[in-house]
């Protein structure tokens, strides 16, 4: 007999018999999510956005398109009892400067015991009621504005957190984290570029299976290298009144979410609320590169809320979600006149560009395995949209939008 088999038989052996100490084999799992977007209105391919852009507005609605909205996939298991791990990754997402990698998520979870748990690596911030649902679980298409805006984003951290309760009865997570800060620069998708963390605190609650409800919080500033020092950008307004290149400095965008929510569901009925409010902050920046400010106001804050009820029988969802935000909530800027209505004292501009958006989602879903939503359903979702957003084009005037008409395909193994 060659050596070789007897060092492969023996090897063998000897991984048979340490197999119960050896990690786990990881579970496989995967979300794909196929859309197609149907414009009610041509404005959305034609109009060019107004201003900042405070709008949340996806690439896929300004064309009629089939798209691969996700194609997720998922792998995590356990080390020991005490250890366990999950990576995903999202070969559709196309990468670019603002979101350098197809690696989603990349975590170790401890196991700490007595109710307590620590998450290091890459993972969502913690914001959000939406934010923090699995792709596959919305009943959306699409998540709300708030959730889109400032809870689907991922960031690296570690988070610490604290289970208490019986969660099928009454019970809760404390969760305290902190995160580098670069959701808006790269997705949250690398290493700090300077001292400055976000701080991250979350209060998770349930009463029995149907009722969820909780608070969370984020405190951060700028994401914007500081070595070297950085530039304030300029307020437009005269210069009495205009912040100072120090004050904009010593506020080094400061942003802030303070956020409740609260969600009933059962087999058949469903209903959600949520709202959010802090400081607008880095999202547009002042602080950076020289240049104009990206906001009007130095403390600019935003205030945001939706409401969404649900009816399910048998295979079919119907569902209807009223979503608002204001990115300027106490009309505040420096000039002497209203900047979203006008481009000078007494010159019009001829529409009302409030950075007040509102949609009203109507929609429909068929699940395939009512038992098992997440595993195959359709989505149909009518969404309508405030007209506020985009230019007049050749022919047009007063500020412009408009709507879609959106299915969503999706499979989960």
């Amino acid at each position: 007999m060659k050596r070789s088999t007897i060092l492969f038989g023996l090897a063998a052996l000897l991984a048979a018999g340490s197999a119960p100490a050896m990690a786990q084999a990881p579970k496989i799992s995967g979300l794909l999510q196929v859309w197609y977007t149907q414009m009610l209105d041509n404005n959305l391919r034609l109009n060019t956005p107004y201003g900042a852009k405070y709008y949340d507005f996806r690439g896929e609605f300004s064309e009629n398109t089939f798209s691969i909205r996700r194609a997720e996939i998922k792998l995590a298991g356990s080390i020991t009892e005490a250890v366990d791990y999950e990576v995903m990754i999202d070969p559709a997402i196309n990468t670019s400067a603002s979101n350098p990698s197809i690696l989603q998520d990349a975590a170790i979870i401890y196991k700490i015991g007595g109710g307590f748990e620590a998450k290091l690596g890459q993972f969502k911030n913690l914001q959000s009621y939406e934010g923090l649902m699995s792709s596959g679980e919305l009943l959306f298409a699409e998540r709300s504005q708030v959730a889109r805006q400032i809870g689907d984003k991922r960031d690296r951290g570690v988070a610490l957190s604290y289970a208490f309760g019986n969660p099928k009865e009454f019970g809760g997570k404390v969760t305290m984290a902190v995160f580098n800060g670069l959701t808006g620069t790269v997705s949250g998708k690398g290493n700090d570029s300077n001292a400055q963390k976000d701080f991250v605190a979350r209060l998770d609650m349930n009463y029995g299976n149907s009722m969820k409800f909780g608070i969370y919080t984020l405190q951060g500033s700028t994401d914007q290298p500081d070595k070297g020092g950085l530039a304030a950008k300029t307020f437009a307004g005269p210069t009495t009144l205009v912040p100072t290149a120090a004050q904009i400095l010593d506020a080094k965008d400061k942003s802030t979410n303070l956020g409740a929510f609260y969600v009933y569901h059962d087999s058949t009925w469903f209903f959600s609320a949520e709202t959010a409010t802090g400081l607008v902050g880095r999202r547009f920046a002042s602080v950076g590169t020289a240049g104009p400010a990206l906001r009007q106001y130095l403390d600019q804050k935003y205030l945001t809320y939706w409401v969404t009820g649900g009816y399910t029988v048998g295979n079919h969802t119907f569902l209807l979600r009223y979503d608002t935000t204001n990115y300027n909530t106490g009309d505040n800027w420096y000039t002497a006149y209203n900047p979203y209505t006008q481009s000078a004292p007494g010159v019009s501009l001829g529409a009302d560009y409030t950075p007040k958006y509102t949609e009203i989602t109507a929609g429909y879903l068929y699940a395939f395995k009512p038992e098992k939503l997440k595993a195959a359903n359709i989505k149909l979702n009518y969404i309508n949209r405030s007209k506020n957003f985009l230019q007049p084009r050749a022919g047009q005037t007063g500020e412009q939008g408009g709507d879609t008409l959106l299915a969503a395909f999706q499979i989960a193994f």
